[in-house]
């Protein structure tokens, strides 16, 4: 059992166990362990990409801000990046913008193209050449839709995030509940929401009153809870 004093240094930081952060990303959860923790082939042990916020933790688990940044790292996947150039960009990125996360921060839509290119000069890694030669290469990985739905502060860094598209009813938040899905305006969070939806036969209406929220909360926490954020 976590106790209360293991337990303050997580707040504002956010917890999300694998399969948790699987479902809130879209990402299988095996690959989220292999990008954050490292993994081992071959005989040989290869680190995270980055070093995850909650490194100290018995379990595998992830913060805020690397539930955030596994979403870029998905992106450059899909579009045949390797793993030793993105953990070098990686690397490079945090150096150059001063930011731990460096693919979230909104600079890396603007600059990101240009640490490509100093990866692809050092290493020659031929899946990073129309990314680095062609701005639509670059666009279509770094897309505003990576972006969309996060709040920054004043110094770039991610806030929180709200992950239904066209919507803020639903926000993941490291400063509230561990950074679990609630209903922003309420702070209930969309799991007990979408369980009662099913318990009370579908009828949002039945359970906006149970709750003392509008039927839209009632159905965005359904539309999260159901993974279709589209």
């Amino acid at each position: 059992m976590t106790s209360t004093s293991s337990i303050s240094p997580l707040i504002g930081v956010g917890l999300y166990s694998l399969p948790e952060a699987a479902a809130y990303t879209g990402i299988p959860a095996a690959q989220l362990g292999r990008w954050v923790f490292g993994y081992r082939a071959d005989g040989k042990q290869y680190p995270g990409l980055w070093q995850p916020a909650l490194v100290d933790l018995d379990e595998k688990t992830l913060g805020f801000h690397d539930l955030l940044e596994v979403r870029f790292v998905h992106a450059f996947r899909q579009h045949g990046i390797s793993l030793q150039a993105i953990r070098a960009a990686s690397q490079h990125a945090a150096e150059w913008f001063k930011q731990p996360y460096p693919f979230t921060c909104r600079r890396f839509q603007t600059d990101g193209r240009s640490i490509f290119a100093t990866v692809l000069e050092q290493t020659g890694d031929e899946s990073l050449i129309d990314l680095v030669k062609r701005q639509y290469a670059f666009k279509q990985v770094i897309s505003d839709s990576l972006y969309a739905g996060i709040d920054y502060d004043s110094e770039g860094e991610a806030l929180r995030w709200y992950p239904l598209k066209r919507s803020k009813a639903v926000v993941l938040d490291p400063s509230r509940h561990f950074g679990k899905p609630i209903l922003d305006q309420s702070g209930i969070d969309t799991q007990s929401v979408a369980a009662a939806f099913i318990a009370e036969n579908r009828n949002a209406r039945r359970v906006a009153r149970l709750y003392e929220i509008s039927p839209a909360e009632v159905e965005a926490a359904v539309r999260f809870e159901s993974k279709d954020a589209a």
